[in-house]
């Protein structure tokens, strides 16, 4: 059991907050989850984290962050095309700048008003988009504003940093809620419930892992 027996989710109904939210299940006494709205390209994957969440049997909260939609330019709160590939020496279009700083920063103050101080996301350095506050670098220095700012000592946890997605869907599989992740999470950016639509950099990375993991499952 980790330190202090309380835990705020991060959960947004995708695969890797999923797991996380099982995660933290398994590592502290009571877990609440915070979902956001801020203008994403489709509003299901707030009904499939709402049903999820009672499914866990945990409190969800919904937090109206639409001013992250009104800040930049970007294909997920946006209609501009979404870019297939990542272009060379940039980002790609799904990122949308400060948002994770935005989501920590809203998180931190509402797990100060619960008495929680343990914060739980699904960034990943080892595979990821090439989004920059998906780094450990990002989450360690925002760890660190974010308890300066408020006086107190918040720990964010990042259990799939380190994870490639096969190793993300081993996680899932020892925590028993392999077939939950696989048939019951939403990762794909064109709003399509689990295996997604196929085509988007989200469903291909997703697939992609899915695919590696079950050729070492099956043997």
């Amino acid at each position: 059991m980790l330190k202090n027996d309380s835990a705020l989710v991060l959960f947004s109904g995708g695969q890797d907050s999923t797991t996380c939210l099982f995660w933290a299940l398994k590592n502290f006494k009571k877990v609440r989850t915070l979902c956001f709205t801020y203008g994403q390209r489709h509003s299901k994957e707030v009904e499939v984290a709402q049903s999820i969440a009672q499914q866990a049997g945990v409190p969800f909260q919904l937090l109206d962050a639409s001013i992250i939609s009104h800040l930049s330019v970007n294909s997920l709160t946006s209609d501009i095309r979404m870019d297939e590939e990542q272009p060379e020496g940039s980002y790609p279009n799904t990122f949308v700048p400060g948002r994770n700083l935005l989501f920590l920063t809203f998180a931190a103050v509402i797990a100060r008003s619960h008495g929680i101080y343990n914060i739980v996301t699904g960034v990943s350095e080892a595979d990821y988009s090439g989004y920059p506050d998906c780094r450990d670098t990002f989450i360690l220095s925002a760890n660190t504003s974010i308890n300066l700012a408020m006086d107190e000592q918040f720990k964010i946890h990042t259990p799939l940093m380190w994870l490639n997605k096969a190793e993300e869907w081993a996680l899932a599989d020892e925590l028993g809620v392999f077939d939950i992740v696989r048939t019951q999470t939403l990762t794909c950016y064109n709003g399509v419930l689990a295996d997604g639509c196929g085509h988007c950099p989200a469903c291909k990375l997703r697939k992609q892992g899915l695919d590696s993991y079950l050729k070492i499952r099956n043997k």
